[in-house]
């Protein structure tokens, strides 16, 4: 077995070189694979044949699997960047944001409004925009405000205005009784006028 090996080689060998010596460019049958075409297919040639084309397919499957293998970098400051991008997008869709003003003029119902703030724990710095806001859209401060289709009256425009009589009796015509008990709905259904203003202005009432 053994000497038919080595016979196999030198078989090879001198086929090779011949046809490199024989061919007119030099470039001949100048491969192993080419040298073994020319051979007779003995049992030791096609062995090694047969070796020749597993270490063939071995090398490719060892270039695809390092290739396949390599793992995935990932920064995670670029992963943190995409996930604050993100959330700021959102929040800046759903939520709705009112410019700060300033106090009101003395005498007039809004600024009973703004003097009445702190009463139910809201910061007039951070509330009173939204506050101003909410009613100049329902009402435009006037005690007298009423909506013709639905009932609604006064600055906060309750609903029916009867509601605001545990307020006051002089519900009809006291802005400040109207708005002692449009604080107290707000503070009871939205928790902060800024609450109630975004809530208004994406459902069309309070």
């Amino acid at each position: 077995m053994l000497p038919a090996f080595f016979v196999a080689v030198m078989l090879v060998a001198v086929v090779a070189v011949g046809a490199k010596v024989m061919s007119r460019n030099g470039s001949g049958a100048n491969s192993l694979a080419q040298a073994l075409d020319a051979l007779p297919r003995s049992g030791s040639v096609a062995l090694i044949v047969q070796e020749h084309e597993n270490i063939i397919v071995m090398d490719a499957a060892v270039k695809t699997l390092a290739v396949a293998s390599k793992p995935t970098t990932v920064n995670p400051a670029q992963v943190i960047a995409s996930q604050n991008a993100a959330a700021n997008s959102s929040s800046s869709s759903t939520s709705t944001t009112t410019v700060s003003a300033p106090p009101p003029d003395p005498g007039t119902a809004q600024n009973i409004g703004y003097t009445m703030l702190p009463q139910f724990g809201f910061n007039q710095t951070t509330q009173w925009s939204c506050l101003l806001d909410l009613w100049n859209r329902e009402s435009g401060w006037l005690y007298d405000a009423e909506n013709p289709s639905s009932g609604a009256y006064g600055i906060p425009q309750a609903l029916p205005g009867d509601k605001m009589a545990s307020a006051g009796a002089d519900w009809q015509t006291n802005p400040a009784t109207q708005i002692k008990w449009g604080l107290g709905y707000i503070s009871q259904v939205y928790g902060t006028p800024c609450n109630a203003y975004n809530f208004d202005v994406a459902n069309g009432g309070y």
